[in-house]
């Protein structure tokens, strides 16, 4: 058994790499059977490692200027554009992530964020004065806050916070300037404030139970009276998502995949007690994703997901016509803003071969302009390689969609299979340097699957992994392992997987079932035991995970969720595992990680641990981020074949 090692991160780095530098700080990692990193790779993978990425945040009153959040050290921050590809200005210093700022509505002076500490997700609210440099924090430490709207005379904000009992999350109400919250409405697990009615005397909450089942409800302002106005009933079971209101309180427009199996947008006009429904997408078969509508409530805009990449719309609302805006680059976009007083639309732009980026659309010229030219490390991004968008059969006859990065050249490729988490996320086509590093200097193939139960492509998919068919996904990985050996070009004698959350989990099942097929996992804030995940899970997420796993308190479940745990089979895994965790996190606790590399250890098996202290769900802090790309791709690089084996 490897003997774990605690260093803080800068001695971490120095000590796997003499000749890396690194800045020291008070952060602290526990390294078990890591070896030393070869200067080769560090002094390759630094550039890769330099890329940055701009995300749009707040657009000012008059268009302006915007808020965005990147990294030039070691955490994302507050920066301030004050014009289409002007310097970034910081305006946050925090150790930790400074997260979604939001201009204060009638100042660009003064905006809101939010930040934890630790990766620990117990957000708090603060506010940011530009011209003092003062921040306040408006929120009880102790406690998780967030997800706050305006009301429209910008008087007011309205926030999601478990201060009342530290599970259920309610509805409170505070000036946005001091400390000064109140509970406005109690809420029964997953609550968060939504938007405010045009004449402020009402607002919206989101009441999140699973995928399949989201309802909303009308707050009265001033009482708290809730009323439920969508979902929560035998008839009414469906996914609400994005809910805005028009140009007065008597309309609504509401995506929701009520109407068959795709997202879709529809407009909600209030007819005494009742509500009128009209469909405004019947024409697109995919998920209508965000949306945004002006504070005037003419124009409102829209994404379409197109098998994973994004299409931007703009409708008016007054005749319901969409109108398709071609100008954009192919890709991602997300994070929808309008400007208050100025016809000025903002978002985030991204793409496989490209970091993301602040944009904005100008609604009356319709000149599309980039705000933000992030970095890339001095490389040239000619050499990116984009992916091919590809299906292929499973067990039971369904197409599995998948993302295929292909090196250049001839092969046979080793490969990596990278699994999304959720479980009901999608893997989209994002930048990612380290997976530029594996197709470009390793040389390894990397296959991006969309196993079942993924979003994006209709609720009978999402549902296909539910309770008893959990594992029917882990059996798309089975089947990709045949598409893989059906190809000349790749390797099947020399693949790997990697995942993270629920994504972690899966690489631990597909090591389980297909260690004779498989070299290697890479195990990020992974599910080792379903069990002991939904009993130590944090108590404010429990009933929303018991909705998707299975409820472990029942008899019958729970001896279904220990039969199918990689923790139970540990002795069928016959592969290499590297586990990364981070010691904060709320969703996925750390003993999910130690028991499966305890277990893996003791059975004489080759386990690689890295272990952050001041990391959560992930890793958010450069030096840590940076080690952890170090290690991970060394460790695919010598289970793969690609450099010889690395000595402990």
């Amino acid at each position: 058994m490897y003997t774990p090692r605690l260093l803080s991160a800068a001695a971490a780095l120095t000590l796997l790499v003499s000749t890396q530098t690194v800045q020291a700080d008070e952060s602290s990692l526990v390294l078990q059977g890591i070896p030393e990193i070869p200067a080769d790779l560090v002094d390759r993978l630094t550039q890769y490692e330099s890329t940055r990425w701009a995300s749009m945040r707040s657009v000012a009153d008059d268009g302006s200027s915007i808020l965005i959040t990147t990294r030039l050290g070691e955490t994302g921050q507050v920066h301030r554009i004050a014009g289409p590809g002007a310097a970034r200005t910081q305006l946050t210093f925090r150790r930790e992530p400074a997260r979604s700022p939001d201009y204060v509505p009638g100042s660009d002076r003064s905006f809101l964020f939010s930040g934890d500490i630790g990766g620990d997700e117990m957000y708090q609210v603060f506010r940011y004065d530009m011209d003092s440099g003062k921040t306040t924090q408006l929120t009880s430490t102790g406690f998780r806050h967030g997800g706050w709207t305006w009301s429209p005379d910008g008087e007011q904000i309205a926030y999601t916070s478990n201060q009342r009992n530290g599970k259920d999350f309610d509805i409170w109400i505070g000036d946005g300037k001091t400390a000064s919250g109140s509970l406005l409405a109690e809420g029964d697990g997953y609550w968060g404030a939504g938007a405010w009615a045009p004449d402020g005397k009402s607002l919206l909450a989101h009441e999140y139970v699973s995928r399949a089942d989201s309802r909303v409800h009308l707050v009265d302002a001033a009482t708290g009276t809730t009323k439920r106005i969508l979902g929560g009933t035998r008839r009414d079971t469906a996914f609400y998502g994005e809910v805005a209101w028009g140009a007065d309180a008597k309309t609504l427009f509401v995506t929701s995949d009520r109407g068959g199996e795709f997202v879709g947008l529809y407009r909600l006009d209030r007819k005494k007690l009742r509500w009128k429904w009209t469909a405004l997408t019947d024409d697109i078969p995919w998920d209508i994703e965000e949306l945004a509508v002006t504070r005037d409530g003419k124009t409102l805009a829209f994404t379409v997901n197109e098998g994973g990449y994004a299409a931007l719309y703009l409708m008016d609302t007054a005749d319901g016509e969409a109108r398709r805006i071609e100008s954009l680059p192919r890709g991602l976009l997300y994070r929808l803003t309008f400007a208050r007083n100025a016809p000025v639309l903002g978002f985030t732009s991204a793409g496989p071969t490209r970091t993301g980026d602040a944009w904005t659309l100008h609604l009356d010229s319709g000149e599309v302009t980039q705000w933000t030219f992030s970095e890339i490390g001095g490389l040239d991004n000619t050499t990116f390689r984009a992916p091919e968008l590809i299906e292929y059969e499973s067990f039971d006859g369904r197409k599995i969609p998948a993302f295929y990065y292909r090196p250049k050249g001839e092969g046979p490729f080793p490969v990596s299979i990278d699994i999304h988490g959720g479980p009901e996320g999608q893997a989209l086509p994002w930048f990612s340097a380290s997976r530029q590093y594996l197709l470009n200097e390793s040389k390894i193939a990397v296959l991006v699957p969309n196993v079942r139960g993924s979003s994006g492509y209709g609720r009978s998919f999402l549902a296909l992994d539910n309770g008893y068919l959990r594992e029917d996904s882990v059996k798309d990985i089975g089947a990709l392992l045949d598409w893989i050996e059906a190809r000349s070009e790749l390797d099947s004698q020399r693949v790997a997987v990697q995942g993270g959350s629920y994504g972690g989990y899966m690489v631990l099942a597909c090591l389980v079932h297909y260690s004779d097929r498989l070299k290697a996992g890479v195990d990020v804030v992974g599910i080792s035991n379903f069990v002991t995940f939904l009993e130590n899970t944090k108590e404010y997420r429990r009933d929303v995970r018991r909705a998707e796993y299975g409820d472990e308190r029942d008899p019958e479940m729970r001896a279904f969720l220990e039969s199918i745990s990689p923790l139970t089979h540990v002795d069928k895994i016959r592969s290499a595992l590297l586990v990364g965790q981070g010691a904060n996190d709320p969703r996925v606790p750390q003993s999910e990680a130690d028991q499966i590399v305890k277990a893996v250890t003791e059975a004489g098996l080759n386990a690689w641990y890295f272990l952050a202290l001041d990391e959560g769900h992930g890793f958010s802090k450069k030096s840590n981020r940076d080690l952890w790309k170090r290690v991970s791709i060394l460790f695919l690089e010598t289970t793969l074949g690609v450099r010889g084996e690395a000595q402990p």
